[in-house]
């Protein structure tokens, strides 16, 4: 019963996120004209930063109040390999993807019922924009650094919980525009076959390749890498003793 409800927290929280990533852009340009800033300026990408922040913190809260849900299986991978989730297995998580996949469809196809045809531009999803193995190494490469700062960050990061969110909030974003001319990028599975979906670009290898098995490689090697990086002391003799 407890993976049932779960798997169910996990497709609320994925459909919803999946639905709000285009409103956040949306937001970030409004109040950035607002604002008279330039578009992709610096000052541009600091409210993108603090837009992001305060989404994340929203979905933070979101997730806690339905018992730890998840709507990225990229990052839920990284902690359980890196056993930051003693409470997951292997099983839970293999079958919790398939929801999660479910809500991210679900929220694409809302989105884009609910978007006015001026903001359709948004809309989409992420896209290939190099050759096969490239993205797949890029998508990779992004899910590892993604999931080795929020393992850095939650772990060994300040103890404030809104600074940690706005740290994350700031490689999210950075990483959202180093991997632009890539693959879009998604760094998220769930995510990336809810738009493939609505897309009819789901039954090909470019996604389950470049989009669902690279980063979920990232995220382990992640968590290797934090393992190795954190690795706590072992215990001295007279430790051992007391």
């Amino acid at each position: 019963m407890g993976l049932i409800k779960s798997a169910i927290g996990d497709g609320i929280l994925t459909s919803m996120w999946v639905f709000s990533v285009p409103l956040l852009v949306i937001t970030s340009a409004a109040v950035s004209s607002f604002a008279g800033v330039e578009p992709k300026s610096l000052a541009a990408v600091f409210i993108t930063v603090n837009v992001a922040a305060a989404f994340v913190l929203f979905f933070s809260t979101i997730g806690s109040l339905l018992g730890g849900a998840s709507f990225n299986p990229t990052t839920t991978v990284s902690l359980y390999a890196a056993g930051l989730k003693p409470d997951a297995s292997l099983f839970s998580i293999a079958a919790r993807f398939p929801i999660q996949a479910a809500g991210g469809v679900l929220g694409a196809k809302a989105i884009g019922k609910f978007l006015p045809a001026k903001f359709r531009h948004v809309l989409g999803g992420p896209s290939l924009k190099v050759d096969l193995h490239t993205g797949a190494i890029a998508e990779a490469a992004l899910s590892f650094v993604l999931c080795l700062a929020l393992l850095s960050i939650m772990v060994k990061g300040p103890r404030n919980y809104l600074v940690k969110v706005w740290l994350l909030a700031v490689v999210t974003v950075g990483l959202i525009f180093t991997g632009g001319k890539f693959t879009g990028p998604s760094m998220n599975p769930a995510n990336a076959y809810g738009w493939a979906y609505v897309n009819n670009r789901h039954n090909n290898w470019q996604l389950f390749y470049v989009y669902c098995i690279s980063p979920l490689l990232g995220a382990i090697l992640a968590a290797r890498v934090f393992k190795l990086l954190f690795k706590p002391s072992s215990p001295t003799p007279k430790d051992k003793k007391e």
